[in-house]
């Protein structure tokens, strides 16, 4: 009775895949991979749609991989054109060898949808040409809106690896084509809203420009409604010849010799912005031996040229220098002209600049003017003595401003800061 009962329930019982709940389960299976598989295939397809009508731009992507395990996928081999409004001919303004955009878990589990980019080898070119300035606005509100459709959410993080950037004059004489190289630039904290801090966000870079180097930091706010930061930058060594035909097209001159640096402090809020640039030139030398085949007015012009920075070097540190102050809004700048002469001449003939940030300017310096900005803080009020010394300073004119003495620890501070030379190579 007991194996007639067995032999009907297992006559009754269905095959395993013959199920109900395990076919509803292997179908369910079935579909997801082939959404797995097609899904790059869509994603691509809508990416290369959404380039390909945008106005004033065109761009193609060869290929886009997906990571649902860590909500992130990668767009390689991406370029986007600029097209000309006047002439609807093609120029290259952006390409990158790899996008990677990924989503914050960690963020979502709170409600927010905040993401991280990086960018491997990406290269981006400037050009000078002509352009209608009407559609200029345009064009730029329409690439974000393109930024928009490809990352949909706040970007708290993004870093570029390797990158390039490229100016380039198509309408100079020679043809202007400069760039900088092994661009690495980091930014994180862009969506902390709730900080302290009143610049919680920063931003890093380096970069190589001709043999020489570029740093940069900043710390800015970037929820304020006007621009809030405070940025030091520093360029050091760049190779002033490999220049030449910038220095060509624009002064009509070369040069021979000589190594470029610049240094720089900016802050920013409330719409109101102060602080310096300090250019310096080191061992220039504007006539060659590749000089001797140019006609007589343009040995005349580089000759004028390299007597006004041997007239206006300092023999001892051998460089020709100055520091322009900054102030204004981002809608009108101010630049103290005569300032900017005084320190010429005063790294000439009294005391070099020194080749480093000076640390005087910050956050809290803002709508004080550049002048007041550039004087050192030394955290207490100034004696009796030093108020009466800065009036007669000012009352003395634009000579004496320049030769005006140094007190002695001042002078002892100044050599120490100075790097010591290296002693003039025998010719």
């Amino acid at each position: 009775m007991r194996k007639a009962n067995t032999t009907e329930n297992s006559k009754k019982r269905k095959p395993f895949f013959k199920r109900t709940g395990i076919r509803i389960l292997l179908g369910v299976i079935i579909l997801l991979v082939a959404v797995r598989i097609a899904l790059p295939y869509v994603v691509l397809k809508y990416a290369n749609k959404t380039l390909s009508h945008m106005h004033g731009y065109y761009g193609h992507v060869s290929d886009i991989d997906i990571a649902l395990y860590r909500g992130a996928y990668k767009i390689n081999n991406i370029y986007l054109h600029k097209i000309d409004t006047l002439t609807m001919q093609e120029s290259e303004f952006f390409e990158a060898r790899q996008i990677d955009l990924s989503v914050h878990w960690s963020a979502l589990l709170e409600g927010k949808i905040v993401g991280e980019l990086e960018l491997e080898e990406p290269r981006i070119k400037f050009l000078k040409d002509k352009v209608e300035p009407k559609q200029i606005k345009n064009d730029t509100n329409d690439f974000h809106q393109l930024l928009d459709d490809f990352m949909p959410l706040k970007v708290n993080r993004f870093e570029i690896f390797n990158g390039v950037i490229q100016y380039i004059d198509s309408t100079s004489n020679p043809l202007v084509n400069i760039q900088m190289d092994n661009t690495h630039i980091r930014a994180e904290n862009l969506t902390t809203e709730k900080s302290d801090d009143i610049l919680p966000s920063t931003v890093t870079a380096e970069a190589n420009i001709y043999k020489g180097h570029l740093n940069l930091e900043m710390r800015l706010n970037p929820f304020s409604k006007e621009p809030t930061f405070d940025l030091n930058t520093e360029l050091k060594d760049t190779h002033l010849p490999e220049l030449n035909d910038f220095f060509k097209a624009y002064g009509k001159f070369d040069v021979n010799k000589g190594t470029f640096g610049l240094y720089a402090e900016v802050a920013s809020k409330q719409g109101k912005f102060v602080g310096y640039v300090k250019p310096i030139i080191k061992n220039l030398d504007v006539l060659g031996a590749e000089d001797r085949k140019d006609n007589i007015l343009q040995k005349m012009w580089e000759a004028v040229v390299g007597g006004a920075g041997q007239l206006l070097r300092n023999q001892k540190h051998d460089q020709v220098a100055t520091k322009v102050p900054l102030e204004g809004t981002f809608k009108e700048t101010k630049t103290n002209v005569l300032y900017a002469v005084i320190e010429v001449l005063r790294n000439a003939f009294i005391q070099a600049l020194q080749p480093t940030i000076d640390e005087q300017i910050g956050i809290g310096t803002v709508g004080q003017s550049s002048m007041d900005a550039l004087e050192k803080n030394t955290g207490t009020p100034p004696t009796k003595e030093e108020t009466e010394k800065k009036e007669e300073e000012k009352k003395g004119g634009f000579f004496k401003k320049i030769f005006k003495k140094k007190d002695k620890d001042e002078d002892k501070t100044s050599e120490e800061k100075q790097p010591e030379e290296k002693p003039a190579e025998k010719k």
